[in-house]
């Protein structure tokens, strides 16, 4: 099979991988980091999942993450933060507990040190990848049409591209870190960015970024965690550990040229990880 196509991955497989039963894959809609349906889906069609995890982007075609859900892989960015649970001793258990709301918005997980159903630490964990521009169902059709799993394309599709909305990603996640950094740095404890290595070398170039640490301390109460897509034996990708740094809310200001500000009780941060840990929220390996 040699099919030309820009989607990089579909419902965690690589377009490339021969051994696929792609209508096997459409029709279970399943995504394996989830491990559930993917719940990426059309608007005019919520039974339908879009499922494109990764594209093709730029004159060099490189591998873009553009589903946040892809960054979770064998859990791997949770195991990657556990040294940042400065408490934590054996014995402890480690729960993964998502979506908690604090001052300046929610953050996507913590990670928890937990004894006797107590919170001992915990980390946050935002994820960011690149947001496209346009639709990618276009793209995603024609290669279902190549397949020969759709008979023809749809009317009107032409060939509309999609784009990365380089500026306004960065710009977003930055000021949503210096929102809420501030609060992990008055409680001692730390907050991560997990992203793809291509969004922190956009940071970098377009951010001030020459102050932060590229040797990550443990003082630091904001991490940065970038990771690379690098194709197995089995014909896929994976997601691997490539670059680590940190800073703290001064740090993180100058980058953007803003004051931050927000502070919250550890209290009360403690209560809401406390009131959604379970069973399912434990991380197993």
């Amino acid at each position: 099979m040699n099919i030309n196509t820009r989607i990089a991955e579909f419902f965690n497989f690589s377009t490339k991988n021969e051994n696929v039963d792609w209508n096997d894959v459409l029709i279970t809609q399943h995504c394996g980091y989830l491990n559930k349906t993917c719940i990426k889906v059309r608007k005019s069609e919520p039974s339908v999942s879009i499922g494109t995890c990764t594209v093709q982007y730029g004159k060099e075609n490189q591998e873009v993450i553009i589903c946040p859900h892809r960054l979770i892989e064998k859990r791997q960015i949770f195991i990657d933060c556990i040294h940042l649970l400065t408490l934590h001793e054996p014995g402890n258990e480690i729960h993964v507990i998502p979506e908690i709301s604090i001052p300046g918005g929610s953050v996507d997980y913590f990670l928890a040190s937990v004894r006797d159903k107590k919170v001992i630490d915990f980390v946050g964990i935002e994820l960011q990848t690149l947001d496209a521009t346009g639709t990618v169902w276009p793209e995603r059709q024609r290669f279902l049409t190549d397949l020969n799993i759709l008979e023809e394309l749809e009317e009107g599709y032409g060939d509309k591209p999609y784009g990365m909305n380089w500026k306004m990603t960065a710009k977003t996640i930055l000021v949503q870190l210096h929102h809420k950094i501030e609060t992990f740095e008055h409680l001692s404890k730390h907050l991560v960015l997990v992203m793809q290595d291509h969004l922190l070398n956009y940071m970098k170039k377009e951010f001030s970024f020459s102050h932060i640490n590229v040797v990550p301390r443990i003082g630091d109460p904001m991490h940065f965690h970038s990771y690379i897509l690098e194709l197995g034996n089995d014909q896929n990708f994976h997601i691997k550990l490539n670059e680590r740094l940190s800073t703290d809310s001064l740090g993180l200001a100058s980058a953007m040229g803003l004051k931050a500000e927000a502070k919250i009780e550890l209290e009360i941060i403690i209560k809401t990880l406390e009131a959604k840990i379970s069973d399912y929220t434990r991380l197993t390996i």
